[in-house]
């Protein structure tokens, strides 16, 4: 019988631990103690190895419907393949590697596909689109959330029978707990997509919408968020549940009415509120939830009872969260991704059913529409030092953990750099000590953007936002005395625009426990909520509680 390939390829790697190399080839002869010459090669011992790592996942995953107790979806917004590798070699870098054989948290994950990211009327996709087929199964238009493609962007009227459920709302009727993470605005497209219904993703609060859609009954994203529970409770007969257990991002502004005595403490504006109905729906949500805490700095956070199971809501920021690289600089004070996701596990680990937890690096995709890859690439070694958070606070025999993207960017990694050139620097050609440069006589960057407002030098600026307050750049730039690897450097663009463009092309999806197994392959985006569907068997679940809660009620 023949042996197995993976078999061999492993039992080569353990036989060269104990071995010794063999004998170096002479006088032209090839020796016979080994069939693969180049099996005491390092790459090629490390390949086996990881060959063997993956046969292991394989062999003890659970395969069958339902295995999983826990899902963790990770959405790094805008986090494309460029960007996954980029991101590794500067995270590699800094830790003193060359940077292109590191990797990061996710990258060892035993499972890998491809997704694509169209919407169903655009061959690029917005962001709202494609978590709407993510988190519902359902592929749809640009610009709605929640809601299917025979949804008419910005007319209310057309709602009606076209709302979508999503794996959230789901695992919520199942008896799960649940919570959203983002370091976007918490109504931004992505995270709304989980928990809102609505014909424009632009309508965070009510400030945003036409009257005629107030006067037809249709919600703002904000308001949906605080009447989430009833929401769903009035939409499923028989539905009893207790609302989002942990939500974390930025966004005060839409919740807070257009009053500056309504202001936090940390507000940067002199009227932080946006909304035009005079509600605060923070003070609504208080007394929804009188024995929740809402906090709003980071203060307020450290001082969260990780051991309470009461529900927590936290604004950390009047627009989005600031950059990683930025974080410092904020008024209040706002933790790190990695950190809200480990307290967030710490909170709903305690539900014997288990639970749901999206958790989204909002501002991957920002720092792209500004051309900084400073910022996008710090952002993205965040985003995986929270999914590293992830896999050490849960147990991977029921946890099925989910990291993809929900579009790309224009965004190339380019010329022939040497082997450990800054990844963020300009290029060194290989073999060479010197600045490779194009027919124009000038240097370039290994990194580079498609379109978008172009080169700026803002020297350590680590806002990436400040590029939209001065003009594109037109054309290109003599690079030759700029440090391209500071934070406040904005890379070239070959096409001027205020705002660089999502990318067309697949995206990756890396998933490691229970069900795990399904991703592979390429497949639609509407395709990951099948994949969580059958590991926790979200839809059966649900069902079952819905059927027992109204026998009960009868």
């Amino acid at each position: 019988m023949k042996t197995p390939l993976i078999f061999s390829l492993a039992m080569v790697a353990i036989c060269l631990q104990a071995c010794n190399k063999p004998a170096p080839i002479v006088s032209g002869e090839k020796t016979s103690s080994n069939l693969i010459s180049q099996s005491d090669n390092s790459w090629y011992l490390q390949s086996a190895a990881k060959v063997e790592d993956i046969h292991q996942a394989v062999t003890n995953i659970s395969r069958t419907r339902g295995g999983a107790k826990n899902i963790i979806l990770f959405v790094g917004d805008g986090m494309s393949i460029a960007t996954t590798t980029a991101a590794r070699i500067l995270d590699g870098q800094r830790k003193g590697m060359a940077g292109e054989e590191h990797s990061l948290s996710f990258g060892h994950f035993p499972f890998t596909g491809l997704m694509k990211t169209y919407n169903v009327d655009a061959q690029t996709p917005d962001s709202a689109g494609t978590m709407t087929a993510i988190i519902s199964g359902v592929k749809t238009d640009v610009g709605v959330v929640g809601v299917d493609e025979d949804v008419i962007l910005e007319d209310c009227s057309s709602m009606a029978g076209n709302q979508l459920i999503t794996a959230l709302e789901l695992a919520e009727i199942a008896g799960l707990s649940t919570g959203i993470l983002s370091t976007a605005r918490i109504t931004h497209a992505t995270p709304a997509a989980a928990y809102a219904k609505s014909p424009s993703r632009d309508w965070e609060d009510i400030s945003n919408m036409p009257l005629e859609a107030v006067v037809a009954g249709c919600e703002d994203i904000a308001l949906q968020l605080i009447n989430f529970e009833g929401n769903l409770e009035a939409r499923f007969e028989g539905a009893d549940i207790n609302g989002i257990d942990v939500v974390m991002g930025g966004g005060r502004r839409h919740f807070l009415p257009r009053d500056a005595e309504s202001n936090s403490l940390d507000a940067s504006s002199p009227v932080e509120g946006d909304r035009t109905d005079g509600r605060n729906l923070i003070k609504e949500w208080q007394a929804l939830y009188p024995q929740g805490v809402y906090i709003d700095r980071q203060q307020g956070f450290d001082a969260l009872d990780i051991n309470s199971e009461v529900p927590v809501f936290g604004l950390f920021n009047e627009s989005h969260m600031l950059y990683e690289a930025d974080r410092a600089n904020d008024i209040g004070g706002e933790p790190s991704l990695s950190e809200m996701t480990k307290v967030s596990l710490d909170i709903l680990d305690k539900n014997p059913k288990g639970y749901f937890l999206l958790v989204e690096s909002g501002r991957i995709d920002h720092g792209h529409h500004a051309n900084s890859a400073y910022n996008a690439l710090t952002d993205t070694i965040e985003f995986s030092r929270a999914i590293q958070a992830a896999v050490d606070h849960s147990n991977p025999d029921e946890t099925l953990i989910i990291v993809t993207a929900d579009h790309g960017h224009v965004f190339t990694i380019a010329g022939y750099p040497k082997r450990g050139n800054p990844i963020l620097g300009k290029v060194v050609d290989v073999g060479t000590e010197k600045l490779a440069k194009g027919l124009d006589g000038l240097p370039y960057t290994t990194l580079s953007y498609a379109n978008g407002p172009g080169f700026h030098d803002f020297g350590d600026e680590t806002n990436a936002d400040r590029v939209y307050y001065t003009k594109p750049f037109m054309g290109r730039a003599d690079l030759t005395h700029i440090d391209t690897q500071s934070s406040g450097f904005h890379q070239e663009a070959m096409i001027a625009k205020r705002s660089e463009s999502h990318s067309g092309e697949d995206v990756a999806v890396y998933a490691t426990g229970p069900g795990a197994h399904l991703v592979s392959g390429t497949q639609e985006q509407s395709g990951i909520f099948h994949i969580m569907n059958f590991a926790a068997n979200l839809s059966g679940k649900a069902e079952t509680a819905l059927s027992q809660q109204t026998a009960l009620s009868q």
